[in-house]
């Protein structure tokens, strides 16, 4: 981590919550085995990307049920915990747009709160982040509808978990730009902070990278 950013000029970090591939050893995102990562992370100011890799079961297809099951046990890893309140300025992005989390926004209100913690916008949203890797327009909707707008950042993807065209609309799944300029639930100045604005607050390393180049 320290020669990715002091050598190489990294801006984020990928931080894998399952090394293991799969079967799920290594501790909670939330343990303290991880705080040496998380205290660099702070004192870089620069986000992780919560991502697994590949899965070395079978029964796992890796870009299908292992990285979309990944995105929500590591949010429901965040909610059980209180990670935030040791690193308030500690920031996460969770791929995908954070798995089956904003489909079911309303069962893990209920855990919250079953669990003894404040609402989720107050427990988590202050340092978790989600992309738009979601490729088809009705779960970019539900995704713009449920997360705040200032906790969604744009992605998309060159090779990605689908690579082709969709028949319906003759587009790529993954051109995932003209779902969120189609969603209904974001006006113009929201989808710049999508586009842009959000990433620059959850990136501060980016600006000052491109300044040191004279962009």
């Amino acid at each position: 981590l320290v020669r990715a950013v002091e050598e190489l000029g990294a801006v984020e970090i990928n931080l894998n919550p399952d090394p293991s591939g799969g079967l799920w050893t290594a501790p909670a995102l939330t343990d303290r085995s991880w705080y040496p990562v998380y205290e660099k992370l702070v004192e870089y100011e620069i986000p992780a990307m919560i991502h697994v890799s590949t899965s070395c079961k079978p029964q796992f297809h890796t870009t299908g049920d292992h990285y979309l099951g990944a995105d929500t046990t590591a949010f429901m890893q965040l909610l059980k915990g209180d990670l935030f309140r040791d690193f308030p300025d500690l920031k996460f992005v969770i791929p995908h747009g954070g798995g089956a989390v904003p489909y079911h926004w309303g069962r893990f209100r209920g855990l919250a709160m079953a669990l003894g913690k404040p609402e989720l916008e107050e427990h988590l949203l202050n340092n978790v982040f989600f992309d738009t890797c979601v490729y088809h327009q009705p779960g970019i909707n539900l995704l713009t509808e449920v997360i705040p707008t200032e906790n969604i950042l744009f992605a998309s993807e060159m090779i990605g978990a689908v690579r082709d065209i969709d028949p319906r609309t003759g587009h790529y799944f993954d051109d995932t730009k003209r779902y969120v300029d189609a969603t209904p639930n974001l006006t113009d100045a929201e989808r710049e902070l999508v586009f842009e604005g959000n990433a620059r607050r959850v990136y501060p390393r980016l600006d000052r990278a491109l300044a040191a180049q004279g962009k």
